[in-house]
């Protein structure tokens, strides 16, 4: 998902910096297209995540101009993944939601909503948790000050349970910044901006997390358009270490990384399709277990 576009601040040391990183860091493969066929629409398909035991996949349906979202949900069964529908917890338009993400043990699902105010743009964080019989409960909004009056985007966690998200409110440098928050007892929340260089060399939206917490998507519109950048941490600082080799031509979104961190799932325009789910791999030789597969879909 998108706020705007915006022009770019210059972060001339972080570049710098980035420079060792990245001939540290292996260069990532070339893009495949993902896609699943049965979820495969003329619109735009994004942020996919998927359960715990690869038989759930969660994603964001958009219309072919990106302007109204839903989620969708497909099962693996009987060697094949079925027709989409929207969770039972989901809300139809003129409600928008989307970003959905499913934390590694299974037990919540996050995602965006503008349910507490279907007239405005204000997408906020709600969660759903996992039932006893498999289920998804309620849906939940977040407290402040997790959620603003501005808009949050695609909420992650990493494997401490910080969340990690995107928010125009307030405050952000580039009119966009990426922010952690911690959960410092049952229902407070403290929120922190991650600051340059993650934050503030452009317009930044979303972020994705690998599970050990040392790699990170960040998706930032720099000027043209919104494309996927890697951070490495180091110590108790993120490097930039390069942007991801997609369509420089289209924008990217929804990032996902594999449990290992090694391959990574997001979404941009395909031909004369408006948004497919590409595939690439992050070092030479990643597990190829991830993303899941449903018996009609090859491994890739």
């Amino acid at each position: 998902m998108m706020f705007a576009h915006r022009v770019p601040v210059s972060l001339s040391l972080a570049a710098l910096a980035g420079c060792t990183a990245a001939a540290d860091t292996p260069m990532p493969g070339a893009a495949k297209l993902w896609t699943p066929a049965a979820i495969s629409g003329p619109g735009y398909e994004s942020s996919p995540t998927f359960t715990p035991d690869g038989r759930t996949m969660v994603y964001l349906a958009a219309d072919k101009d990106f302007r109204t979202y839903q989620l969708m949900q497909s099962r693996c069964e009987n060697g094949a993944w079925g027709k989409p529908a929207p969770p039972h917890f989901a809300m139809p338009l003129p409600v928008i939601e989307a970003d959905p993400f499913v934390t590694p043990d299974g037990k919540r699902l996050y995602y965006i909503s503008s349910r507490h105010a279907p007239a405005k743009e204000d997408f906020d964080i709600w969660y759903v948790k996992r039932t006893a019989d498999g289920g998804w409960g309620e849906p939940q909004r977040l407290p402040e000050p997790v959620n603003s009056p501005a808009a949050e985007l695609l909420p992650r966690t990493d494997a401490d349970g910080r969340l990690y998200f995107g928010s125009s409110r307030a405050g952000s440098a580039g009119g966009g910044d990426i922010y952690v928050a911690t959960e410092v007892r049952p229902g407070e929340w403290t929120v922190a901006n991650l600051s340059p260089p993650v934050s503030g060399g452009g317009y930044e939206y979303e972020a994705e997390i690998s599970r050990d917490g040392k790699t990170m998507i960040v998706v930032s519109d720099r000027g043209d358009r919104s494309h996927l950048y890697r951070y490495r941490r180091e110590g108790e600082r993120w490097v930039e270490v390069g942007r991801i080799p997609a369509d420089p031509a289209q924008f990217q979104v929804g990032p996902l990384l594999s449990p290992k961190g090694d391959r990574l799932l997001f979404a941009q325009r395909h031909g004369d399709r408006s948004g497919e789910m590409f595939l690439i791999d992050l070092v030479p030789e990643p597990d190829r277990s991830w993303p899941p597969t449903c018996g009609d879909q090859a491994a890739l």
